[in-house]
């Protein structure tokens, strides 16, 4: 079985060269360091090309196929569709992106307008999931996995790297959890060159798949359900090979937060930080503003994921108006109230 090295995502740095965009800006958040106690920055991955970080891992997997790969295809909530889809064009190939029915629509068009092929497959990941596999065994496209393959997680991991070489005095990174391609990669560059530096994923309360395998000590199933941190969603493979164990071995904790928490976060960001941001990047925040990370040392780092977010529901969001998820109501606030 074939394992993670830092070499390994050192090269991945090179191969993104030209088309993701690798150091990213690592800015301070004056409002959080304050609501913290201790220094607070935040990694801008939303400067990405496609809007997220989701591009490095897709570039480093893409520039590796061969000359002759006829195509390639991917299941996704959102951003992993959009990198692949930006790095294949990038490179002449078709791309077909899988995506369940729970999937904002503006991201869906997001992807469209890339010059992607959309297919919308049942009401969750594992839907799109065994569609885009079907692709790759009936029609030979290179299936780009969003999070259980090692040249995504190393180009994830491109981000730890960067982080050390600006601020190698950091003591704590906050990292949003989903699949773990992202805070497994993250996590492993982080621990390979300062070991005892406090790595954490945080992530939503209901429906959170890594947290539950975490708890579980393997792989399980998790009922997906509407959240403002919708591409934090979907489950993270029975069969999964490698972001599991990384996550396992490189977290030293993971906290779950509320959509009432993550609502508040989104505004923070917004009229703190002038940050347009999706749910998923302000779970960070979300777990400062709310108390969750007892005895934080800092410096902090929080990984800024991705600004694809419904700009409705932004709109709604920071104006403090009601939002309703599915069956879950969030009553609006406004922002300092």
């Amino acid at each position: 079985m074939q394992v993670l090295s830092l070499g390994e995502i050192l090269a991945a740095r090179r191969r993104m060269a030209g088309i993701a965009a690798v150091d990213t800006p690592l800015v301070p958040s004056p409002f959080l360091s304050a609501s913290a106690g201790t220094e607070v920055l935040l990694k801008l991955e939303l400067v990405q090309p496609t809007g997220a970080f989701k591009l490095r891992g897709a570039a480093n997997a893409i520039q590796q196929l061969p000359e002759e790969t006829p195509g390639v295809t991917c299941c996704s909530t959102g951003n992993h569709g959009r990198a692949v889809a930006y790095a294949a064009a990038r490179r002449g190939m078709r791309a077909v992106v899988c995506m369940s029915q729970l999937v904002p629509e503006a991201k869906i068009e997001g992807i469209r307008a890339l010059g992607a092929e959309i297919r919308i497959v049942g009401k969750s990941q594992d839907d799109a999931q065994a569609e885009s596999s079907r692709l790759a065994n009936e029609e030979g496209l290179s299936e780009i996995a969003p999070f259980d393959a090692l040249p995504v997680i190393a180009g994830q991991g491109t981000i730890g790297v960067e982080l050390m070489t600006e601020r190698s005095d950091l003591e704590t990174v906050l990292i949003p959890l989903s699949g773990g391609g992202l805070a497994g990669g993250i996590g492993f560059a982080l621990k390979r060159i300062k070991p005892n530096i406090r790595v954490i994923g945080i992530t939503m309360e209901r429906g959170a798949a890594m947290h539950a395998a975490l708890r579980a000590g393997r792989p399980v199933e998790v009922t997906e359900v509407e959240s403002l941190a919708d591409s934090l969603g979907g489950g993270i493979g029975l069969a999964n090979r490698h972001s599991f164990g990384l996550c396992r071995d490189c977290l030293d904790d993971v906290v779950l937060v509320t959509e009432e928490e993550i609502y508040r976060a989104m505004q923070a960001h917004y009229y703190e930080d002038r940050i347009v941001c999706e749910g998923a990047s302000a779970v960070g925040a979300a777990a400062l503003m709310s108390g969750k990370l007892a005895g934080l040392k800092g410096p902090v780092a929080s990984i800024i994921t991705g600004r694809n977010v419904d700009m409705a529901a932004f709109t709604a969001i920071v104006c403090g108006r009601d939002v309703r998820l599915g069956d879950n109501f969030i009553k609006g606030v406004s922002y300092g109230s």
